[in-house]
């Protein structure tokens, strides 16, 4: 019995020794000790960060910003000061300021601090500062509790949150590296019924289905995962895609014509030859008199004032009502008279007035002029021996009918009349883009064309894994693993050793 078990205690010593001469650990726990000084030592309010941090500043509308990190003790001191970091570049990508975004941090392991609240900081550098002052908490992971803690405390009015008559955007974004301890579905629920949008971060060993009960939808846009807390940084860039570059046009308006971004609200502008009325939303002709508006005379419109009177070519009389008109001599018909009489002709045949070789009654006398019979054009009406042609006054383009009239814009500036085909109508879902002879769509940013040519859908984004290039992250991250396992092994070695002492002080008795 004393062989068997000093057998076991060689075996596990020799299992250590092959696991330490198999793996170059370069002394892990210094690594990750001179990494946090570095960082310590690194402020952050003057971290000089990338062009492309700094160049692309946040034109979207403002956000009432809330970060729910965790700093339970599964994030080393090193790994914190990166997740600081990142806060930081967050904020630097942010347009910041009373009137845009405000930003509040809530910190939580087993307990939960509200490190700082929406009205405290109101610039970049000062919210920086606070975030390099935020220590680590350093035990469990009670994700719900802070999100509760967020929704009840963080994103009040009285702690700075704008009321929702301001229509701000009340946005959480929640960095973890764990499973939650408690109950994440209910009050995520809850969070985002009250208007809250949630994005969910998951590092190393984070509970995907967790990050999932808690992210907004779609998941595949507020869903991220990262290997390791080295490369959390490089999420940076994603978020501001996400929260940025959107303006205020393309998240919506309701101008007819032209939306124009302005800060954090829009205007709507008219194309060329249009005014803006009254609602700063619709647009009309700009000088249009009466007749341009439309009309229902066959010959002649004549504008007088805002109304207008009809009058008819030399040689016509204007009908009774006062629209239509008749060959002088020839007797007063309605319009609808006269299209019926056309049509009748029509069925015998063809052209009474031709086949009899003068008028339908073979009188001889002149033909009746066939505008005059009835026509359907918009404007005005030619007549051309027993036919008729449409033509429109000036300003004016015929259309595919050959019957309607648009009116031409002069869009090069230079005098050149070209027809709107966007305002003529469209089948674009999103946007209309007039062309030399037709048009084309276009999708609001954040979207991509369907291949119908017409249709937008929402550019997918799906759950974002960022890998680290050189694999020096994921080389400590295998030695932090290496390491926990050795002192298990230890642990359970020292065990074996204590009940051999025992098993061995039994035997001496015996």
């Amino acid at each position: 019995m004393k062989s068997f078990i000093g057998s076991l205690v060689y075996c596990f010593s020799l299992l250590l020794v092959d696991l330490c001469e198999s793996y170059d650990l370069n002394n892990p726990s210094y690594v990750l000790a001179q990494s946090y000084a570095q960082r310590r030592n690194h402020a952050l309010p003057h971290r000089t960060l990338s062009p492309a941090a700094t160049d692309s500043q946040c034109r979207s509308r403002p956000l009432d910003l809330v970060f729910i990190i965790d700093s339970s003790r599964s994030v080393r001191p090193g790994e914190f000061e990166k997740v600081k970091i990142f806060l930081a570049d967050m904020v630097d990508t942010l347009d910041v300021g009373p009137d845009a975004t405000r930003v509040a941090v809530v910190n939580y392991a087993s307990t939960v601090k509200i490190e700082f609240l929406l009205k405290n900081h109101l610039t970049k550098d000062s919210i920086k500062q606070a975030i390099n002052r935020i220590e680590p908490l350093a035990a469990g992971t009670m994700t719900g509790m802070a999100i509760k803690k967020a929704m009840d405390e963080a994103f009040t009015e009285k702690s700075g949150a704008r009321p929702k008559s301001k229509n701000i955007s009340k946005v959480a974004i929640i960095v973890t590296d764990g499973r939650p301890q408690d109950q994440v579905e209910e009050v995520s629920a809850a969070a985002r019924a009250s208007g809250i949008e949630i994005y969910a971060v998951g590092v190393d060993r984070a509970d995907m289905r967790s990050l999932k009960l808690m992210a907004s939808n779609p998941l595949e846009d507020h869903v991220f995962y990262v290997e390791t807390y080295g490369v959390i940084e490089k999420l940076t860039s994603k978020f501001r895609e996400t929260l940025c570059g959107m303006d205020p046009c393309a998240m919506g308006h309701d101008c007819e014509h032209i939306c124009v971004s302005s800060g954090s609200s829009f205007y709507c502008k008219c194309r060329k030859g249009y005014i803006l009325n009254e609602d700063q939303k619709t647009c009309s002709l700009k000088h249009m008199d009466a007749c341009e508006m439309g009309h229902s005379c066959q010959h002649i419109c004549v504008s007088s004032g805002d109304s207008y009177h009809c009058k008819c070519r030399s040689g016509f009389v204007l009908n009774n009502d006062m629209q239509t008109c008749s060959i002088r001599g020839a007797g007063a018909y309605g319009h609808g008279d006269s299209v019926h009489r056309g049509d009748r002709n029509r069925k015998n045949g063809g052209d009474g007035n031709r086949k009899n070789g003068g008028d339908q009654n073979g009188e001889g006398s002149a033909s009746a002029d066939a505008c005059a019979l009835g026509h359907d054009c918009q404007h005005i009406c030619i007549s051309s021996g027993s036919s008729y042609y449409c033509s429109c006054p000036p300003g004016f383009v015929l259309m595919q009918d050959k019957r309607s009239c648009f009116k031409a814009s002069d869009g090069d500036g230079d005098g050149s009349a070209s027809l709107d085909y966007c305002a003529l109508g469209h089948e674009c879902e999103h946007v209309c883009v007039n062309d030399d002879s037709s048009y084309h769509c276009e999708c609001r940013q954040g979207f991509v064309l369907q291949e119908d040519k017409k249709t937008c859908s929402k550019k997918q984004v799906k759950v974002e894994i960022v890998q680290d290039p050189c694999m020096c992250e994921a080389r400590l991250a295998f030695q932090r693993q290496t390491q926990t396992s050795l002192q298990d092994l230890n642990a359970k070695l020292a065990a074996v050793t204590r009940k051999v002492e025992q098993m061995e002080n039994m035997l001496g008795r015996m």
